[in-house]
């Protein structure tokens, strides 16, 4: 009952925040190529030939590619680490030097490696939410109990038994705190890369309103982008719920 509520509370804070928009919009007299209402961006929406349908499907494959990808790479550099130790101390600090490299200004150099379109921006949406899925699920993998460990070898518990049944399942907390952050991450990766390298998706949609001020689909724009990163967060929140919340409950 009490989830029930929380997702209550979230909900009416949502919709506070909409009338609060509104009326403060309304109110103050703002004109609407400043700050349009919410019926007005949502009414950007119904207007045809912003050919929505393209840019949303453009950006959602974007981000949903990219996270992917890095999520997979990411927990399989993780296992690596684990179990080459010597990989880890190369490897490890060179990633480190890596991700401190700004992405952004990376950008145009996928545009001339990796050409125009989709692929860039799903590598650069890879490139920002790789790091934390690594650094997460190795820590989580390396924070198992020693005496636990110590436990299954004691019964002759072989070294894949070990990973299977007592790291890998403890590593899934640590490994789902690193998608949170990664889906986030994700959305400002791709929308980043549509900025520079694209002709379609709802950051390019973005740059052409700019250009003719048209506020109204800009916000509209900028609200399908927070559904999309929302949508990913809610999926990653949903497996956490089935790999992991929902087996603790049960207990």
């Amino acid at each position: 009952m009490g989830r029930y509520r929380s997702y209550l509370y979230a909900f009416l804070a949502h919709v506070a925040f909409v009338l609060l928009w509104h009326f403060a919009v309304v109110w103050s007299g703002v004109p609407k190529f400043i700050m349009p209402t919410p019926l007005d961006a949502l009414r950007e929406l119904f207007e045809p030939h912003y050919n929505w349908g393209t840019h949303i499907w453009v950006t959602t494959l974007e981000v949903f590619g990219g996270f992917t990808l890095a999520a997979v790479v990411g927990v399989a550099m993780a296992v690596l680490f684990v179990w080459l130790p010597g990989a880890n101390a190369a490897l490890m600090p060179l990633l480190v030097t890596l991700n401190m490299i700004p992405k952004v200004a990376m950008a145009p150099l996928f545009v001339i490696w990796l050409g125009f379109g989709i692929v860039p921006n799903m590598v650069i949406a890879f490139t920002i939410c790789f790091f934390p899925i690594v650094l997460t699920t190795y820590r989580g993998l390396m924070e198992v109990e020693p005496e636990l460990i110590n436990l299954v070898r004691s019964v002759r518990a072989n070294r894949w038994q070990i990973f299977t049944k007592i790291q890998l399942p403890g590593s899934l907390p640590y490994l789902f705190s690193g998608m949170k952050v990664a889906a986030v991450l994700a959305v400002a990766g791709a929308i980043v890369g549509e900025f520079i390298a694209s002709d379609r998706g709802l950051g390019n949609f973005l740059l052409i309103q700019q250009n003719m001020l048209n506020t109204g689909a800009m916000v509209m724009a900028l609200i399908l982008i927070t559904l999309i990163g929302t949508a990913l967060y809610g999926l990653v929140l949903l497996l956490e719920w089935v790999f992991v919340t929902r087996k603790e409950v049960a207990r």
